[in-house]
């Protein structure tokens, strides 16, 4: 899959599947829009427009969906305590808000993570089910290998 980067973080490490939907996260895009702050300026802008955002473009995850997100992300932080859980961003709802938004670098970022949700689809197209399931079994055995070539050359010492 072609990377596409900002800051030395790929895009598609952002796009998580969420209640069968690739979405953004609330904090992510506020980074990448470089959000003078943070979230807070997400949320009043989509306060300010929130007919233009019905629940196809966004929605707040619920506790469930939040704890599942953060144990499959390495770099997501478990100390991290919200009054209220993220708001979740569909492709069209990541277009929408590069609209509202007034931050200098939102068309750029924009562009790139549509490009990135572009990929991530095509890439899911192009491989199918056993060929993805094939390659997580390949990354397994070869993690399988390394722990027990670690474990026995331990045992060798």
């Amino acid at each position: 899959m072609n990377e596409l980067m900002i800051n030395d973080i790929k895009i598609e490490n952002l796009i998580y599947e969420v209640r069968g939907k690739q979405v953004m996260l609330d904090s992510d895009l506020a980074w990448l829009y470089k959000c003078a702050n943070k979230t807070k300026s997400i949320n009043l802008a989509v306060k300010r427009h929130i007919n233009r955002f019905p629940e196809r473009f966004m929605f707040q995850l619920t506790k469930e969906e939040y704890d599942n997100l953060r144990f499959q992300s390495e770099t997501a932080n478990a100390n991290n305590m919200f009054r209220t859980y993220p708001y979740a961003f569909t492709e069209q709802g990541v277009a929408m808000l590069a609209t509202v938004l007034r931050t200098e670098v939102a068309e750029e970022v924009s562009i790139r993570i549509m490009d990135a949700f572009v990929a991530m689809r095509k890439y899911f197209a192009s491989n199918t089910l056993e060929t993805r399931v094939s390659n997580i079994e390949t990354k397994l055995i070869d993690y399988d290998h390394k722990l027990w070539s670690c474990r026995w050359g331990e045992m060798e010492k």
